[in-house]
C-alpha cells in the first residue's frame, strides 16, 4: 500500500474518531464473510459504525488526534474492528447480544471519555447511561414530589366533599 493510501486511511480512521463520543474496540477476526455481513446489517439497524483497521494506522490515527490514548495501546493486536457510536451503550449491548458466540470479541472502549480495558467491562458498558438518560430520571424524580402534592391535594378535596355530602344528607 501506497504512503498516501496510508496517509488517507490515518485521516479518516482519525476523523470517525472524532465524529463519535464513543468507540468500542472489538476483534471479529473468526467470523466468515457470511457472519460479518449480518453483523454490519446489525450495525446498522443500531446506527453503530462498524470499521475493520490496521491496528497500525489506528495507532498512527490516535496519535494524530489531540488526546492521549495510550491506554488502548496494549489491545492493538491480532485483528481489530471499531464499532463506532454517539448511544455510549449501543455497541455494548449488540456485542452481549452475540457473547455465546463470543464474537464480535470485546477488548476495549472509550466511552464517555472513559477507558475500559478488558472484556470484564462489558456488563457495565451494557448498563451505562446516556446523558440524556440520566438528565430524563433526574427530571422524573424532580417532577415526583410535585406530581404528590397535586395528587393528595385532589384526593384530598374529594374526601372532604364526600364526607360533607355525607353529613349534608343525614
Amino acid at each position: 500500500m501506497k504512503k498516501e493510501d496510508k496517509n488517507k486511511i490515518v485521516e479518516q480512521i482519525a476523523t470517525t474518531i472524532k465524529e463519535y463520543d464513543n468507540f468500542y474496540l472489538t476483534d471479529i477476526s473468526t467470523l466468515n464473510a457470511e457472519k460479518t455481513s449480518i453483523l454490519r446489517r446489525e450495525c446498522h439497524k443500531e446506527d453503530i459504525k462498524l470499521m475493520v483497521v490496521k491496528n497500525t494506522l489506528l495507532r498512527k490515527a490516535f496519535d494524530s488526534l489531540d488526546e492521549n490514548f495510550d491506554e488502548l495501546d496494549s489491545l492493538l493486536v491480532g485483528h481489530t474492528a471499531l464499532m463506532f457510536s454517539n448511544v455510549a451503550n449501543a455497541p455494548a449491548k449488540l456485542i452481549d447480544k452475540y457473547k455465546k458466540d463470543k464474537v464480535p470479541a470485546l477488548k476495549g472502549a472509550y466511552v464517555q471519555e472513559s477507558f475500559f480495558v478488558g472484556a470484564e467491562y462489558l456488563p457495565q458498558l451494557v448498563t451505562i447511561k446516556s446523558k440524556d438518560e440520566v438528565i430524563g430520571e433526574i427530571i422524573g424524580l424532580l417532577q415526583s414530589p410535585a406530581k404528590n402534592v397535586i395528587s393528595a391535594l385532589k384526593s384530598g378535596g374529594t374526601i372532604i366533599h364526600g364526607v360533607l355530602q355525607t353529613l349534608s344528607e343525614k
